[in-house]
């Protein structure tokens, strides 16, 4: 075999997706995988619980106060809720909608907190043509006002990280720079990022550096396979085995989501990114 035909027949290889990026570990169970609620959508939330425990993940991710009860059920964790203020496009840098969101994150934190769960989900918002410096001051303050109540409950508040070039046109909170100084600004152990690792490859590369080096401010991980959100093997251009190997490394103690669309067999894939991450 010459090497043009070894290298032509290991490329085949990853794509079919039988060459997952990363061996599939054996053992682990440094992070606690979840698995996002609207991937699995046409399987029950019953169903979705039983294989998340069959598998091995520890929680459900993004879903409403409705299915908290069944998930627990299950012994499984409601890892991240589905709503906490604002949307995606219209969020905390607009001064007009503080007083809002306000409310709307102190009765998110008190059903959370009352139920146990760890995590809300937040927004910048759009730019909409606004600086994105004036976007950081106004994010700034609002989630101050939000703060203390998010840690007297004991429930963190994470503002999501995705990307502005594929997925979310015009979002503000695109770059991890943006987001740790939000954070900084806060200054809050309770305030803190949703680092979707699939939109900020889209954006920035440099995973695990960027990870290793703004840990403190990083309470929560999505995954996802670039290019198009499929699955997390070799069909895609990261490495999650080293990635979660990374930021195992660091002491996490908090949740990754798996939050891929898969293309194949819903539950053969999820498994699949389990034993990717099970480091």
């Amino acid at each position: 075999m010459t090497r043009r035909s070894a290298l032509k027949s290991a490329a085949a290889l990853a794509a079919s997706g039988s060459l997952a990026k990363g061996a599939p570990a054996t053992g682990g169970g440094r992070i606690k995988q979840s698995v996002s609620r609207w991937c699995y959508a046409k399987t029950s939330i019953d169903d979705l619980c039983k294989n998340a425990v069959r598998i091995g993940l520890k929680g459900v991710d993004l879903v409403g106060p409705e299915d908290w009860p069944v998930i627990q059920k299950y012994g499984l964790t409601p890892s991240m809720t589905q709503k906490g203020a604002g949307t995606i496009p219209d969020a905390w840098n607009r001064l007009e909608n503080h007083e809002r969101l306000e409310q709307e994150m102190r009765e998110m934190i008190t059903l959370a907190a009352a139920a146990g769960l760890p995590n809300v989900i937040t927004f910048s918002g759009n730019r909409k043509g606004m600086p994105d410096a004036e976007g950081l001051a106004n994010c700034a303050t609002g989630l101050v006002k939000v703060k203390k109540f998010a840690e007297e409950k004991g429930v963190t508040i994470n503002v999501e990280l995705l990307n502005s070039k594929v997925n979310h046109k015009d979002y503000m909170c695109d770059h991890t720079v943006w987001g740790v100084e939000l954070c900084k600004r806060v200054d809050s152990p309770r305030v803190k990022l949703l680092y979707d690792i699939y939109h900020m490859q889209i954006m920035e590369g440099d995973i695990i550096r960027t990870i290793r080096d703004n840990f403190a401010f990083i309470g929560h991980f999505h995954t996802g396979g670039v290019p198009g959100r499929h699955e997390i093997d070799g069909t895609q251009e990261l490495d999650y085995h080293a990635v979660s190997m990374a930021i195992a490394d660091l002491g996490y103690k908090g949740f990754m989501a798996h939050e891929f669309v898969p293309a194949r067999d819903p539950m053969a894939s999820l498994e699949q990114a389990y034993q990717i991450c099970n480091v």
